[in-house]
């Protein structure tokens, strides 16, 4: 009975989450390029970004399954069952991964965890994609009816938004071997590496949360 109720208000938190994370590391971020702090400064903001972040990530991950679980109790997509209990298992593997990588951020192992991490929406992007797009055009594999158009709109877009946040994540994951540089010796280079990454970061997170509140908007309004 209240199966989509309590999948709706996960889909809500995970949605803040991933905002508002977003937001707390990219404010945090001038603070890491701020030369006018110490290095130890700067570290510490380094790692509240991360402790922000995790919880962004967790957002992201959770985003997709709660949608695809409530998307076939609302009969716009047609794998359920077997394929439902599937995915979570593989989303629990996956979120499994993404905090191991983050306990050991601070490392090697960390860093291999994430490039992992990474590399499995190398996979998933495509795959959502091409889905929206054969819908768009008729050949499925989710619904075409009147008024269920907005689910493959709203799956296309998260795509190009997990593109986005893989670009924001190969520059937070520069950030560590960067700063694992700085603390042995100073270099204007890596500096100067540190601010442009911040100034097309800023860009991309604008584009960021203009996406991410228009899926939002078509999931709350499904308007076509």
């Amino acid at each position: 009975m209240y199966e989509l109720s309590i999948l709706r208000w996960i889909h809500i938190v995970a949605m803040v989450y991933w905002l508002g994370g977003e937001w707390g590391v990219f404010q945090t971020a001038y603070n890491i390029v701020n030369r006018k702090l110490s290095m130890e400064e700067r570290r510490r903001h380094l790692e509240t970004a991360y402790r922000i972040d995790i919880l962004a990530r967790t957002g992201i991950i959770l985003l997709l399954p709660l949608g695809l679980h409530m998307g076939h109790i609302w009969g716009v997509q047609p794998y359920g069952g077997t394929a439902i209990v599937v995915m979570w298992i593989a989303v629990a593997i996956w979120l499994s991964l993404c905090w191991a990588a983050f306990f050991f951020r601070e490392t090697d192992k960390g860093i291999r965890l994430t490039k992992i991490d990474e590399s499995v929406r190398f996979v998933l992007i495509p795959v959502m994609m091409i889905c929206a797009i054969g819908t768009f055009l008729g050949y499925g594999p989710f619904a075409t009816g009147e008024g269920q158009m907005w689910y493959p709109t709203k799956i296309f877009i998260f795509a190009w938004l997990l593109v986005i946040g893989l670009k924001l994540r190969f520059i937070m994951r520069e950030w560590t071997v960067i700063f694992r540089q700085l603390a042995q010796k100073e270099d204007e280079v890596l500096e100067a590496r540190l601010e442009q990454q911040i100034r097309m970061s800023r860009y991309l997170a604008y584009l960021y949360w203009i996406g991410i509140l228009t899926v939002a908007f078509l999931g709350a309004t499904k308007p076509f």
